[in-house]
């Protein structure tokens, strides 16, 4: 099939890409002539795992291509994916105009039937303004439909996300785009749920409050387990054994971050504001989210007596391994709280260093985590990457000013960091 994805972020780059890999056509138009020269050279904007050779190898095939010229991608296309961004606004909303601005272009632009489907993450009812606005500018007065397909692909394994789907989710309000959907996906042979269109928005905004609901409750049980002495770790486990529950997002740590979670959450809770419905329970979520960043930065602070002069170093620091995403990423709070304390900060990630440092010029990056441990008073993990689980522990210890170790991950063993003779600090246990 000839597709279109308007908007070449994470979520249009990944789709558009992966929807080439399965041999269809596929133009991705963004407005950034940058990124857009970029792409064409298979110059990645983010780090993805797979991404990359996926992309030249579809590039190379010319079933993928990039334009800046929205009309061209439109007019060619049976299918329209709509992934550009929404982002917070400052009351919590999702700021929808780059919606409102794609759809109105559409409608311009399209001269024969069209399925155009929402990709990007919307509250419940934008389907209707979506289908509102095309149908006012509709210039050709041309039939279309529109869908909804929420996302539900991961940083740092999107790829196989894709490509292995839990679910597809189709919202539909007509039997031809339905078919459409259908003939599109089944490549993947993956189960799809056909549901009404405001059904498929709320389902993405449903599932991904229901995960940050899960990491914030054995956030807080974790608490409770410092309190008492049990071990969060063991808790965890007898929980997830029940098939009710499941072991997946009950890892205690310093919180959930990244472009989806908490803007999502927040515009759940906004929506349901809107509604006339007070949803307090995700408030209550969004609220031990927060106290677990301000915790962990008390967790230093007493470690160390006085931070002022003391040289902390940081592993990790996007907001969660294999991406380089730092979005809402707990390192931003933390190392932030640490530096408005007087800490040098050196830090180690094995890919958001180039983005962390247009957040934070005044920290010294390192080139291996070796280096960040070198001197330091304190090495605190902020990121659970797989080579810090590798690391020699005894070099580390060796390279340090003092053998304090605070893990906002819980990926070191206790009592194996203890007989190192580190002082071990974790979460929950």
């Amino acid at each position: 099939m000839n597709i279109a994805i308007i908007g070449s972020g994470y979520v249009g780059l990944t789709t558009g890409t992966c929807f080439a890999e399965l041999g269809n056509n596929v133009i991705c138009a963004d407005i950034d002539k940058e990124k857009v020269e970029n792409l064409r050279k298979a110059i990645m904007p983010i780090y993805e795992p797979g991404l990359k050779e996926l992309l030249e190898r579809n590039i190379r095939e010319k079933r993928l291509e990039f334009t800046t010229d929205i009309k061209k991608a439109v007019s060619s296309a049976e299918v329209i994916f709509i992934c550009v961004g929404t982002p917070p606004k400052e009351s919590g909303e999702a700021d929808l105009s780059y919606v409102e601005n794609v759809a109105d272009e559409i409608a311009k632009t399209i001269s024969s039937y069209k399925v155009i489907v929402e990709k990007s993450t919307v509250p419940v009812e934008t389907g209707e303004k979506v289908m509102e606005t095309i149908r006012a500018n509709n210039r050709n007065k041309v039939e279309f439909d529109v869908v909804s397909n929420p996302e539900f692909l991961r940083e740092g394994s999107a790829v196989s996300d894709f490509m292995n789907p839990d679910r597809i989710v189709i919202g539909a309000n007509s039997k031809k785009a339905r078919e459409m959907m259908e003939k599109l996906y089944k490549p993947l042979n993956a189960p799809i749920l056909f549901t009404d269109i405001k059904s498929a928005e709320l389902i993405k905004h449903a599932s991904n409050s229901f995960l940050a609901a899960k990491i914030s409750f054995i956030n807080a049980v974790a608490n409770i387990c410092e309190l008492t002495g049990a071990d969060v770790e063991k808790v965890a486990e007898g929980m997830g054994l029940d098939k009710r529950i499941g072991k997946q997002f009950l890892n205690a740590g310093i919180g959930y971050g990244g472009s989806c979670f908490p803007k999502d959450v927040d515009a759940f809770v906004k929506l349901a504001e809107k509604k006339g419905y007070n949803f307090e329970l995700l408030k209550a979520v969004q609220k031990i989210n927060k106290l677990q960043r301000n915790l962990f930065i008390k967790k230093i602070e007493d470690a160390l007596w006085n931070i002022k002069n003391k040289t902390i170093g940081i592993l990790g620091l996007a907001f969660k391994p294999n991406t380089d995403d730092m979005r809402e990423a707990p390192s931003l709070d933390i190392i932030s709280a640490l530096q408005r304390e007087g800490a040098k900060i050196k830090a180690y990630d094995p890919e958001a260093a180039e983005k962390s440092s247009k957040i934070f010029g005044n920290i010294e990056y390192c080139n291996d985590p070796y280096e960040a441990a070198k001197d330091s008073d304190a090495l605190v993990i902020l990121t659970e990457w797989s080579e810090f689980k590798e690391l020699d522990l005894k070099k580390v210890k060796s390279l340090m000013r003092n053998s304090l170790v605070i893990d906002g991950r819980n990926i070191y063993n206790k009592s194996e960091m203890e007989k190192l003779g580190f002082k071990y600090i974790s979460v929950g246990r």
